[in-house]
This record gives C-alpha cells, structure tokens and sequence, in this order.
C-alpha cells in the first residue's frame, strides 16, 4: 500500500475510539476551541496594541475578530 494510506490507517487506529464517542455523543471541544482561540486573538492584540493611537480603535479589533458585529450598537459604545 502507498505510504500515504498506510499513514491513514495509523491515524484512524489510533483515533478510533475518539472518533466513534464523537459519532455517538455528537459532542465535541469546538466551542472551547473557539473561545482559546479569542482569547488568543485578544492577547496578541494586546501585545500589538502599542500602535494604536486611540483606544477606540484598539477595542475595535477583537471585536471584528470575534465576528459579524452589530456595527450601530458598535458605534454607541464609545468609552470616554
């Protein structure tokens, strides 16, 4: 067999179990994963922040990150 299926047959050996709890529970660690990955995203902005020249716009960022926000309520949170 090629390298390449044989490299499958491993990974699915070894992940078998997990894969039939996921199939039977349909449950998995997405949502979790999603909330590390903002706050993640939420540090490095952090980190980086040192280059924005009002604090409006720092805010502003993990915000657009997060996803689809509501841009007329975005707009009356201005912190003064």
């Amino acid at each position: 067999m090629p390298p390449e299926i044989q490299s499958l047959g491993r990974t699915i050996r070894a992940w078998f179990d997990k894969i039939c709890n996921y199939h039977l529970a349909r449950v998995s660690n997405g949502p979790a994963e999603a909330v590390n990955n903002l706050n993640k995203r939420i540090k490095r902005t952090k980190r980086i922040g040192f280059g924005f020249r009002n604090f409006e716009n720092y805010r502003i960022q993990p915000l657009l990150y997060a996803g689809r926000p509501h841009w007329r309520v975005l707009g009356s949170l201005v912190v003064r």
